[in-house]
């Protein structure tokens, strides 16, 4: 049997990237690692991948969460730099 941390581990998305996804969608963690994994795959997905975090980014600092949305910016600018979906995401 196969677990979360088995099924992260065989994905193209880092933990905090599936967190980030699921964050943003409301969605559960297993969903967001399926919706993420199609996307990465996909023509444009990680543009859109890098938009989903960006906007997450966005949520958390007019929500005043500052420390949450310096992580997440972390997660973009890592995600970007390893899928090189930079110029789609500014």
């Amino acid at each position: 049997m196969l677990t979360l941390k088995d099924c992260i581990d065989f994905s193209d998305l880092s933990e905090d990237e599936i967190c980030a996804i699921a964050e943003y969608e409301h969605i559960p963690l297993i969903s967001a690692l399926e919706e993420g994994e199609c996307l990465v795959h996909s023509k444009g997905g990680c543009r859109q991948i890098a938009t989903m975090i960006q906007k997450q980014v966005h949520i958390c600092e007019r929500a005043g969460n500052a420390t949450h949305a310096r992580h997440l910016q972390s997660v973009h600018d890592k995600f970007v730099a390893q899928h090189d979906a930079g110029r789609a995401a500014m």
